[in-house]
């Protein structure tokens, strides 16, 4: 049976994709980032998308989005999403008092109005570490509070789920009071994320190398790359257009969209003077490896070169600002939009929009979509479990 979720905090819609590949229904959306509406519209436009502040949310009404009696009657079996990170973020000046710290309230307040049977919310580690778990308590009693108190917090790496990228992030599963669950919820849930996991890392080169060196100097699409008597990795057959190896038939929906466009595959020119230092660098080193006449010693840690051969490093949204950490691993340049999004397990087909710094900001926010795939299978053995329990 299909589960019916809404989604909080949407973005461009990478937790999204995630529960399409699990063939979840999203009824309804919500993003308060005017450029993250449009390439969420665009990548799911069978989904009604409230666009504007959360606390507006089943207050307000917006045309085709469903109103809070509506979502009740439906009986939504899900809510997920992943609230502002960056107060919360080991990058940043982790604030007690940063307002986003609290917008988990607006997510606890539409759980407890329209009652799933379970939700997932996402953020980064930080979220449940900082001030001694000052954050974490406060979520975990707000839960409970509304009616979830069967909770289970797990620290998830990106790269243990065919995500090429060592990407950590911390999941807080909820289970409805009520609904039968005999076991113990957060060894069960922790359980069915390790049945989720890939057999192998996938690596950078394994990601991205079928993607062109040359991009696109106007930000527009290229000619899709040619097949190359299809000597692709795995991961590229699920990534590409023209791969008859779809994850899942609503992938295969989506790509047969786009066959002939490389869409984003652009990225911010390289000055002279940084290209000598880029030209330097080897795979996997950083800044601090080169010798004095070539780099002035400063800002070592954030001239990267990406290992070819590893996963990738964090993408995060701050390379919209400066992508002197994103040197792709084979050319003198920085990576693009697109090979950005690979490494975040965008499918070819998912289609960004906004300017290039608005686009390169939705990719690293977004949780990415194999991660929330194997999230969301978990919350649905969650469910069938406690599904099967009430049948007994």
């Amino acid at each position: 049976m299909k589960l019916t979720a809404v989604s909080l905090f949407s973005g461009a819609g990478g937790f999204c994709e995630g529960v399409r590949l699990a063939d979840w229904k999203v009824v309804c959306a919500v993003e308060a980032d005017a450029l993250a509406c449009l390439t969420h519209a665009a990548n799911f436009d069978d989904v009604a998308l409230f666009k504007g502040d959360i606390a507006r949310f089943l207050g307000d009404g917006q045309p085709g989005v469903p109103r809070l009696a509506e979502l009740v009657a439906q009986k939504i079996d899900v809510v997920y999403g992943g609230p502002p990170c960056q107060g919360f973020s080991q990058i940043g000046p982790r604030n007690l008092n940063d307002p986003r710290n609290l917008l988990y309230e607006e997510f606890v307040r539409i759980v407890r109005l329209l009652r799933p049977r379970a939700f997932v919310m996402e953020n980064v580690p930080n979220m449940v570490a900082m001030q001694n778990g000052h954050f974490k308590a406060k979520i975990l009693d707000a839960f409970r509070n509304a009616g979830y108190a069967r909770t289970a917090v797990l620290p998830l790496l990106a790269s243990d789920f065919g995500v090429p990228q060592h990407r950590r992030r911390v999941f807080v599963f909820g289970l409805r009071d009520g609904l039968p669950f005999e076991r113990d919820f957060a060894e069960t849930a922790a359980a069915f994320a390790g049945q989720q996991k890939a057999e192998r890392i996938v690596t950078v080169r394994e990601a991205i190398s079928d993607l062109p060196e040359a991009v696109s100097e106007d930000n527009g699409p290229l000619p899709y790359p040619k097949n190359r008597g299809g000597r692709y990795t795995d991961y590229q057959k699920l990534m590409r257009l023209d791969c008859d190896e779809p994850l899942l038939s609503s992938a295969r929906k989506r790509r047969a969209l786009a066959t002939d466009a490389l869409h984003n595959h652009h990225t911010k020119g390289v000055e002279a003077r940084r290209k000598k230092i880029l030209a330097a660098i080897r795979p996997g080193a950083r800044g601090d490896s080169l010798p004095e006449e070539i780099w002035s010693g400063t800002r070592g840690h954030k001239w990267r070169r990406l290992d070819p051969d590893k996963p990738s490093y964090t993408i995060l949204a701050q390379m919209h600002r400066d992508l002197s950490e994103w040197i792709h691993p084979m050319h003198d340049r920085w990576i693009t939009v697109r090979e950005a999004a690979r490494l975040q397990s965008f499918h070819d087909g998912f289609v960004f929009h906004g300017s290039e710094l608005q686009q390169l900001k939705q990719v690293g926010n977004a949780v990415p979509p194999l991660m929330a795939l194997a999230v969301a299978r978990t919350t649905g053995a969650l469910l069938d479990t406690a599904r099967s329990k009430a049948t007994r």
